[in-house]
This record gives structure tokens, C-alpha cells and sequence, in this order.
């Protein structure tokens, strides 16, 4: 999957107007964030499916 297509924790948050450590926690408890999988970098940093994100916020906004 190219990077276009992906946003970092920290842009994820900025997008639900919550802290990335609420983020991460959802994953590691429920392996998800809102129905959202990651993709773990070889680095440890993590990437989220910017298209997945952008569809639930826009059917939260509605």
C-alpha cells in the first residue's frame, strides 16, 4: 500500500479530535481503532488506511 493512501497516529487523531494515546490504547485492548486496522512499520510506527478514516468521519460528520 503506498504512503499516499496511509496517515501516521498522530494525523488519525487530529481527525477525530482525540489524543493518539486513546488510539493506540483502543488497539492494543480491542486490536482496532474504531474498526480500523494499522499497518505496523519495520520502525514500530504505525499507519493508518487514510481512506478507511476518511469514509467513518465523513459518516460520523452526517
Amino acid at each position: 500500500m503506498s504512503q499516499n493512501y496511509m496517515i501516521t497516529t498522530k494525523q488519525l487523531a487530529d481527525l477525530f479530535s482525540v489524543k493518539g494515546s486513546s488510539i493506540r490504547h483502543s488497539l492494543c485492548v480491542r486490536g482496532h481503532y474504531l474498526g480500523i486496522k494499522p499497518v505496523k512499520l519495520p520502525n514500530g510506527r504505525l499507519m493508518w488506511p487514510k481512506t478507511e478514516a476518511n469514509k467513518l468521519f465523513q459518516d460520523e460528520a452526517a
